[in-house]
């Protein structure tokens, strides 16, 4: 398989909106490990939302695309303490489990390092989500005993599960 990873445009926007719902939410999602969809129902992003990271400099959403098809995404952002926040890493469900995952990870931080020039990255994972925060681990990041609230005010979300959601922070050295 021939791998290209390369920014996202305004022009990749629909396959790009459309890639990351099916990762994300949906039957559709079920099919891979990383879902949301048990949890969550609605939209996980917008196309507004997807616009304004890719016209944004301080944020860049990687494409991994495979004989022209996308096939997964992630999103790198800068932020003001030297580090980079990790997001929408996004594999197509039928792809996971192939080592594409990790592929777009040690891309997204090769991007922050490079694009922006710092030392750490971090990212917030869903706090009943044990099996994708197991794999981080083995990844090299770490639980940083900070945790994040779930933005259950916005409405994209649909009908939020009766129990609460929040996010741990999990972070790595570059």
């Amino acid at each position: 398989m021939t791998l290209s990873l390369r920014p996202a445009t305004a022009e990749d926007i629909p396959a790009l909106h459309a890639l990351i719902e099916r990762g994300y939410r949906g039957e559709s999602a079920k099919r891979g490990w990383t879902h949301e969809a048990d949890l969550l129902g609605g939209q996980r992003t917008s196309t507004d939302e997807l616009s304004g990271i890719i016209t944004d400099p301080d944020q860049v959403i990687l494409l991994a695309q495979s004989g022209g098809v996308l096939i997964g995404c992630v999103r790198v952002m800068r932020q003001g303490d030297g580090s980079a926040y990790l997001g929408m890493l996004t594999v197509d469900p039928v792809r996971q489990a192939g080592g594409m995952g990790r592929t777009l990870l040690e891309a997204a931080e090769a991007e922050a390092r490079s694009r922006f020039g710092v030392g750490r990255m971090e990212m917030t994972v869903i706090s009943t989500r044990s099996e994708l925060i197991a794999w981080y681990e083995r990844r090299g990041y770490r639980l940083t005993g900070r945790t994040a609230p779930f933005p259950a005010d916005v409405q994209d979300f649909g009908d939020l599960p009766p129990q609460t959601l929040e996010f741990v922070v999990m972070d790595r050295a570059l």
